[in-house]
């Protein structure tokens, strides 16, 4: 570090420039970022897109060009949202710096100069006034009613006191009353200021550090799906293996054996797996916004509906972050209110709950107007004289008025020893009211000028209140299994206090498990890897520089839209418009139900394909014909399931979603249970298709037979869409008309069915034939043959379990 310079003289030109090469640019550095092209070729990558590109092949070696195109444009479009994402992701540092003084006013060779802040070097003496950004962490040398706005550091939103009292060794940042930093802000005063560190060697280059240094996170969704799409890719090339070896084996043309592969390859692949869950996606983003919550990356929702600890800030996001009343001490309010108010400073405004001045001053003011005392008819009655203005040094201020009276105010232990008479009980109960957390003020009265022999009014006790809507949100995600872990800048007695009345803080739980005070960045993106490396789905919330790091390395990071800094937002996956925590649970109540649906949704997806499937595999070994061409499967796959599909993913959620256990990280997208529905379902579906198939072969040619098992499993396939919105409540029980785009999709897609049949053009293209009344009948009976199946087994299983119920009522007994 440089040697301490003379605050008068300042260094010499020659001694700057010899430190500007020794010590680098005072500039806010980024690691060498990775290639846009390489960026782009990493969203190929993933096993999602290889699907699509099978599917692709298929379409183009089919011939049917409008279809290739369709997928691969999809493949393109997801890679450049993907591309987009990271890109922006990568700027973050890039925000950073940004934050940081343009100009930088110093005294060079006893001269006061304005130089560009990347030419600070340790030595240099900052000249700073209110409103200037600090240049460069420095030592204060002078300062007079200096207040310092840390909050992008700190995450504390009031301006703290400096002065030149030295701090303790290894003081935590927040309680360096003695430095300033790089990137705060002046709210007040003046000062005089040596730089002794500068660039990456700052408190903010250390965080920029952090922040290149803090990994990404792969969300649950994004893992389930590569492994569901690895598996289908494995299991759809080797059953396209199977059957092309045994239909060589059994002697029959390549050409014929190459069909019967390609139409098995097009039944396996769910083209519209990934346009479904991006729209699933979107669909979670217009939800959230009416919940206050922006979106920045599709994957975050889902991951938030998986979270099982909530990582968050207190000041802003817990509390409201205005500073207020909470107890008053004294035998007469009324007077105790107006003597704080008779030696204030701030300003209301017309409404009187936002003012203009000090944040403790202002929370006076409010609740001294609302028992009738107002500051502005205190001064047209009882005009100020003389005024002592707060010192950091003093930690109080008086206002001598006309009326002979000396009102003063501040910390307890300063006010006290000035005061006449047994104080005794006002040390009681300053004691009682730190240990809530409060920050408290005493208000005393003189009857001269002079700051001596003063009589007692009373006590302030002042704090940030917890949000109202924040302690019953805390509540829900306790019941939904969630975590709250509280991380906050703040001092611990305030922190403790404020945890408890949250509800974070409970008997049983330790205090260091879930409230962490004074943490430091490099301390918070610690706390996010600990609980990651315990197993648990992380969300982290911050709104300041220091919090960026963190929010980068957790599974989800949530920045702050309305307090909240550009760096935080650019390393964030979403953000909060309004600030609030309950906002965050009403998005974890979203995007439960967005996993609910994409789940089910796939479920439905591969039950269709394994009814197809089988359907080929079962006629391949009967020696029957196919009963249904590639370009059929093709289109069952991209409109016929793809169209109740969309309708399923706009489910609304479910009413207990918020009262079940996280999911475990660790479990498969697709459990035991919904493996046994896709087979079970598949292979009902396909049952009933067959069975129509070898009953028309009887009495008609291959074309009619093909005709017929065609549309019956269209019908099975969009009738089954009722059925698939819930895995244990029937159709009417989750509300048969609670998801009218359903209705109507099956609606439509069953008339689109019956037009294709009854098309010249295409009944060509398929190679259809009409379809009379009395086919069309058989098709809907038979259609309806699978999901009436599934719904009565619903009501079967239940009733299974409701008779248990007494007989393990009776053994508990």
């Amino acid at each position: 570090m440089a040697t301490l310079t003379d605050s008068r003289q300042g260094l010499t030109d020659a001694d700057a420039s010899q430190r500007l090469t020794e010590f680098g640019s005072n500039e806010i550095r980024r690691q060498t970022s990775t290639s846009p092209f390489v960026l782009l070729l990493g969203q190929f990558k993933s096993p999602v897109v290889a699907l699509l590109l099978v599917a692709c092949g298929v379409s183009a070696l089919l011939g049917e060009a409008v279809d290739a195109i369709a997928i691969a444009t999809i493949v393109a479009l997801n890679a450049i949202v993907g591309f987009f994402q990271e890109y922006r992701a990568e700027k973050a540092v890039l925000a950073l710096r940004a934050m940081t003084a343009p100009r930088a006013r110093i005294i060079r060779e006893t001269r006061q100069v304005v130089v560009p802040a990347a030419s600070v070097v340790p030595g240099d003496v900052l000249v700073l006034d209110a409103g200037d950004i600090v240049a460069a962490d420095a030592r204060i040398l002078e300062a007079h009613a200096l207040l310092v706005n840390e909050a992008v550091l700190t995450g504390e939103s009031v301006a703290v006191e400096k002065s030149l009292a030295p701090s303790a060794a290894g003081a935590p940042l927040a309680e360096r009353g003695d430095q300033l930093f790089m990137g705060t802000s002046v709210a007040n005063g003046t000062a005089l200021a040596e730089v002794t560190a500068t660039g990456m060697r700052s408190e903010l280059g250390k965080i920029a550090d952090l922040l290149n240094a803090a990994q990404e996170t792969e969300t649950p969704l994004q893992k389930r799906l590569s492994q569901i799409s690895r598996s289908l890719l494995f299991i759809c090339l080797g059953i396209v293996a199977v059957v092309a070896i045994v239909g060589l084996l059994r002697g029959l043309s390549p050409l014929s054996v190459m069909l019967s592969a390609v139409s098995l390859a097009v039944a396996a692949v769910p083209e519209g797996l990934p346009a479904i869950v991006t729209i699933a996606l979107a669909v979670g983003v217009q939800r959230m916004v009416a919940q206050h919550v922006l979106i920045r990356k599709l994957p975050a929702i889902e991951t938030l509906g998986c979270a099982t600890v909530i990582c968050t800030d207190k000041t802003g996001t817990l509390t409201t972050g205005v500073m207020t009343v909470r107890d008053l001490w004294g035998t007469d309010h009324d007077q105790l209110l107006d003597a704080a108010v008779a030696g204030s400073d701030a300003e209301l405004d017309a409404t009187e709950l936002k003012g203009v001045g000090d944040p403790t001053e202002i929370a006076i003011l409010v609740t001294a107007a609302a028992h009738g005392i107002r500051r502005a008819e205190v001064e047209r009655s009882r005009p100020r004289l003389s005024v002592n203005p707060f010192d950091s040094e003093r930690k109080r201020m008086s206002i001598l008025r006309n009326d002979g009276n000396l009102y003063l105010k501040g910390a307890v232990e300063f006010v006290l020893p000035l005061c006449s008479g047994d104080t005794t009980e006002a040390t009681r109960a300053n004691a009682q009211m730190a240990e809530r957390g409060l920050r408290v003020l005493a208000v005393a009265v003189g009857g001269s000028k002079l700051e001596e022999d003063l009589r007692l009014i009373g006590l302030i006790g002042l704090a940030d209140p917890p949000r109202t809507e924040a302690i019953e949100a805390v509540g829900l995600a306790h019941a939904a299994g969630i975590r709250t872990v509280m991380i906050t800048g703040d001092h611990p007695v305030t922190a403790h206090a404020i945890a408890k009345e949250l509800g974070i803080l409970q008997p049983g739980i330790e205090a260091r498990e879930v409230v962490h005070a004074r943490a430091t960045p490099a301390e918070k993106l610690e706390i996010v890897r600990d609980w990651k490396a315990r197993g648990a789905i992380v969300a982290m919330t911050g709104d300041g520089v220091n919090d960026a790091p963190a929010l980068r390395e957790a599974h989800i990071g949530i920045a702050m839209g309305k307090g909240g800094t550009e760096v935080t937002r650019e390393a964030s996956d979403l953000v909060l418009a309004d600030d609030n925590f309950a906002s965050i649970i009403a998005a974890v109540r979203e995007g439960r139900g967005i996993f609910d649906n994409i789940r089910k949704t796939l479920v439905y997806l591969l039950a269709g394909n394994t009814g197809e499937l089988a359907v080929m595999l079962g006629a391949a070994i009967a020696g029957l014909p196919l009963p249904l061409l590639p370009l059929h499967l093709l289109w069952i796959n991209l409109v016929t399931d793809g169209l109740p599909a969309l309708a399923l993913v706009v489910d609304p959620p479910e009413v207990d979603v918020l009262q079940r256990a996280p999911r475990d990280p660790k479990e498969p997208f697709l459990g035991r249970s919904e493996w046994t529905n896709v087979i079970a379902t598949g292979l009902l579906q396909a049952f009933t298709t067959l069975a129509v198939f070898v009953w028309a072969l009887r009495s008609r040619d291959v074309v009619e037979a093909r005709n017929l098992a065609f549309s019956t499993i269209v019908v099975c396939e969009v009738f089954r869409a009722f059925a698939a919105r819930s895995a244990t409540k029937t159709f009417w029980e989750v509300g048969a008309f609670s998801n009218l785009k359903l209705v109507g999709v099956v609606l439509v897609s069953f008339l689109i069915q019956l037009a294709i049949h009854h098309t010249p053009a295409t009944q060509r293209l398929f190679q259809l034939g009409n379809l009379s009344l009395a086919d069309c009948m058989l098709s809907v009976l038979a259609g309806l043959f699978p999901v009436t199946l599934l719904e009565l087994s619903k009501i079967m299983r239940r009733a299974h379990r409701g008779a248990r119920a007494p007989v393990n009522g009776a053994r508990t007994a």
